[in-house]
């Protein structure tokens, strides 16, 4: 093999040689020695004169014998099949080349159900005390063969027509209702109805002993919640959400739910957060079930806005598929657009869009470094495609989707979509396919447009400052870095003047514009000097420069209450942005904080607590000896509005008050404010002695949890004892990744590193270890330090794929000095892997970013003034 068919070999793609068109599949998996055994009948139509057929195939193994070609008037043997380990291919030779249009390539195969949640895999669970195996599949991306043989790219799309042999006492599930079932003993063949066309990403089968709740939508589908025995009442609420959410969609994207049922199943080891499997929706427990008496209402929205992201799916990436993983955006950043479209209209109350901010935030972090990617990303190995499923291509991808929608109109945008799907269905589009159709729909100039937000990386920061009555805008790229990068965008500017009714849009298509806005000053209520707010509710991607005149009239407006939430949102978030990037002080965004002291709504409250957590931490880097002021600064900023809410939830009170009480309380809690503290202590007894008390409803639990962890060290492990204790009784996911979370927030370092051990011994599900690897700044140097000892263990467990990535962004990103980052890519320089070089890169920068932004703090005049007089201001 060492030089054979070395053409086939390091290729991004498969060579064009034949089309599948239609998969019959058999599979036998053994839940007991873990291994499946399959066959499999391909039906392709062969395109060029060939001896080869080159196909995906991982970890299994092929019986040479089995595999034969079978044409209207013949069968060819198969000469020689080569299995090439590192492209992930199978190559079949036949004795003479292969007659042009249809035939049937057969084969037998045997594979593992591995650990690692992908391809065919095995969960655990406890059934009646006896700990079981599920079979469960997770394709994408590029994982399909590693169950059977197939063209594993989204582009080769065909019909698969699946039959299970499986114990008779499971479930056996997949993606088609079934045909017909045939019992043998204690065995049973299960045959499913034939799938329409769709890429192999998308197959599915789950085997395994479940409960379920059913619905219909007001068209007849069947919808259905799988989940473990004994749960099946928590999948009420994401059933309720499917329900709806199916017809809703119909309606937006003007095409009907594609297959004849609905099924959504809850995975106990699933490394994602769900996955959108054609007519079979697989989810982390966390985001699909939601128990009334343990879940805490940001539970309840994460399941709503998963379960509307997935179904989103069904009609953009699984009907429309996106033609290779380059236009992955197209699938995670319309979903997840979407998702909250969706989300709003089944809750109005929980102001969803506000939420959406912190989708764009996340975006803007990522997007404002150097080792940033654009949204389209080439993509050159299977191996590339697990890091580009991150923040640019959900987060940037959604806010440039809203961005357009703003820009083009709703109603103008819903009806090139429903177009665009019309169009496309069943078949495969690139990004340029949408722009078009949309210029069509439009008459903008889409393509030219969003060319430059998709085709290149990062976003541009405008510069805006008044002179006689005229807007003076300049754009530059931002980077975290302070350096300035050179791209370029034709940015879509929206601006208000002194109130929302005076107010103007236009396309800035240079590096610098003037705008007259001598119309606006003139029409606006506030006479004198009114505030400007440029990016209007922060529909556009790009952050906000304002001169120093303009910011301190809108730091006037904030404490006038005359700005809307995402307004709010947006000046703050900019100026966190310019302060990280020394463009500008410390000071200054304090002061800005402070303006928000009285501040109700709560994406803006969630924001600054975030906010505060990283300020703090840097300043204990740059300013240890202001750190205390610093801290007391924020907990009398949180204060005002903690009092507000208190302790207990009110009769009837908002959705998004119950979420902000347990941020508020937790902020305290972390800040070391004694009180909070202690009455969280007091409440975590009396829940220690009583689990359904009214006292800690699940809301509250994280704040406390944390609150008891900052009392926790090595004298006194109670607290610590006491948390594991209940981390062992629970059941509910939900509650074990709280408890996690919480942990990593004890300020001891030897406490960190026993938590550390905890994440990787049997009794944390592999998925979930990343809930407690960021680690207080005290355990920063600890949680290092473990990670480089036990990298091996952690490498081999994981494998590729993102979850390895959080190891390393959660343990190297906080730091903030030079040498660090040396020591960081010393450390790997040995170790690196095509499929953690982009997040390791990604880390390391930002640890430069933090060293920039410690010296600039450091080299700040005034500051211990400005912070002491801060912290001791009176109100």
């Amino acid at each position: 093999m060492e030089n054979k068919y070395n053409e086939f070999k390091g290729q991004p793609r498969l060579p064009q040689f034949a089309d599948p068109k239609r998969y019959d599949l058999r599979l036998k998996p053994d839940l007991v020695s873990c291994k499946f055994a399959g066959d499999a009948d391909i039906s392709v139509d062969v395109v060029s004169h060939t001896k080869f057929i080159v196909l995906n195939a991982a970890e299994l193994s092929v019986d040479p014998n089995s595999v034969h070609f079978k044409s209207s008037n013949k069968v060819l043997e198969a000469l020689e099949v080569g299995l090439i380990k590192e492209d992930e291919i199978m190559v079949v030779e036949f004795g003479e080349s292969l007659p042009l249009g249809f035939g049937v390539l057969s084969m037998a195969f045997e594979g593992t159900l591995n650990d690692r949640m992908k391809g065919f895999y095995r969960s655990t669970y406890e059934h009646n005390g006896e700990k079981l195996n599920m079979a469960v599949t997770q394709f994408e991306p590029a994982d399909a063969r590693r169950c059977f043989p197939c063209w594993d790219e989204p582009a080769y799309k065909a019909t698969f027509k699946i039959t299970l042999e499986v114990p008779s006492e499971l479930v056996a599930l997949s993606n088609m209702p079934v045909e017909e079932e045939k019992v043998t003993g204690n065995l049973k063949t299960v045959h499913y109805q034939e799938s329409p066309i769709m890429s192999t990403y998308l197959v599915a089968i789950v085997v395994g002993l479940f409960d379920y709740v059913e619905g219909h939508t007001s068209d007849g589908i069947p919808v259905r919640v799988y989940c473990q025995v004994g749960k099946a009442n928590q999948g009420n609420f994401a059933l309720n959400v499917a329900v709806k959410t199916l017809p809703l969609f119909k309606e937006y994207f003007g095409a009907p739910y594609s297959l004849p049922k609905l099924d959504m199943i809850a995975i106990p080891d699933f490394a994602a957060g769900a996955m959108e499997n054609y007519g079979l929706v697989t989810y982390r427990e966390t985001a699909l079930l939601y128990d009334d008496k343990h879940s805490a209402a940001a539970n309840k929205q994460r399941v709503a806005t998963v379960v509307a992201h997935e179904l989103a799916h069904q009609w953009f990436g699984n009907l429309v598929t996106m033609e290779w993983w380059t236009h992955l955006w197209l699938n995670e950043g319309f979903a997840t657009w979407v998702s909250y479209l969706a989300t709003d209209s089944l809750f109005p109350e929980w102001e969803i869009w506000t939420q959406f901010l912190e989708e764009a935030t996340e975006g803007l972090r990522l997007d404002g470094l150097t080792e940033s990617h654009p949204i389209e990303v080439d993509i050159n190995h299977a191996g590339e495609i697990d890091e580009i499923f991150d923040a640019i291509s959900y987060r940037k991808g959604a806010s440039v989707i809203r961005m357009l929608q703003s820009y083009l109109g709703p109603e103008s945008f819903q009806r090139a979509l429903a177009s665009y799907i019309k169009r496309y269905a069943c078949s495969n589009a690139k990004t340029e396919d949408l722009w078009s159709v949309l210029q069509e729909e439009s008459g903008e100039p889409v393509n030219k447009l969003m060319n430059s937000w998709t085709k290149q990386k990062g976003y541009p920061v405008v510069s805006v400052k008044i002179k006689d009555q005229i807007l003076e805008c300049e754009q530059t790229q931002f980077l975290l870095s302070g350096s300035h990068g050179d791209g370029q965008w034709i940015v879509p500017l929206t601006l208000c003047c002194g109130s929302y009714e005076a107010r103007k849009s236009f396309l800035m298509q240079e590096k610098s514009e003037a705008l007259d806005v001598k119309d606006l000053l003139g029409s606006s209520s506030s006479k004198g000097n009114p505030w400007i707010k440029v990016n209007v509710d922060q529909t556009g991607f790009y952050r906000v420069k304002y001169d120093n005149e303009l910011s301190a009239r809108l730091r006037y407006a904030i404490e006038s209450k005359n700005l809307s939430t995402n307004d709010k949102y947006g000046i703050l978030d900019d100026s966190y942005a310019l302060s990280m990037a020394s463009h500008q002080s410390l000071s200054s965004m304090l002061a800005l904080m402070a303006s928000f002291r009285e501040e109700l709504d709560y994406a803006v409250l969630s924001n600054l607590i975030s906010i505060s957590y990283k300020v703090s931490k840097i300043a204990a880097d740059a300013v240890p000896d202001l750190q205390n002021h610093i801290k007391l600064f924020f907990i009398n900023l949180f204060q005002c509005s903690a009092e507000r809410l208190c302790w207990d939830a009110k009769v009837g009170e908002s959705h998004l008050d119950a979420m902000l009480r347990g941020e508020l309380l937790n902020a305290l809690a972390a800040f070391g404010h004694d009180e909070t503290i202690n009455e969280a202590i007091r409440r975590f007894h009396i829940f220690l002695d009583d689990r359904n008390t009214t006292v800690l409803p699940p809301d509250l639990r994280r704040a406390v949890y944390v609150a008891v962890m900052q009392r926790v060290n090595k004298s006194d492990r109670s607290g610590f004892e006491a948390l594991l204790r209940v981390y062992r009784e629970t059941d509910l996911s939900q509650e074990k990744t709280r408890i996690l979370g919480a942990l990593a927030s004890c300020r001891d370092p030897e406490i960190i590193l026993e938590v550390l051990n905890f994440l990787l011994c049997s009794e944390v599900r592999s998925q979930d270890c990343v809930f407690g690897l960021a680690v207080s700044f005290e355990g920063r140097e600890t949680a290092w330090k473990w990670l480089k000892k036990k990298w091996d263990h952690i490498h081999k467990t994981y494998g590729a794929g993102f979850l390895l990535t959080r190891f390393i962004s959660a343990t190297v990103s906080p730091f903030a000095s030079y040498e660090k980052a040396k020591e960081v890519e010393e450390f790997f320089a040995s170790r690196t892997k095509p499929y953690i070089a982009r997040t390791l890169k990604q880390s390391i920068e930002r640890v430069h970013i933090n060293a920039n932004w410690v010296q600039s703090i450091q080299n700040e005049m005034n500051l211990s003034e400005a912070v002491t007089e801060l912290a001791y201001r009176k109100y």
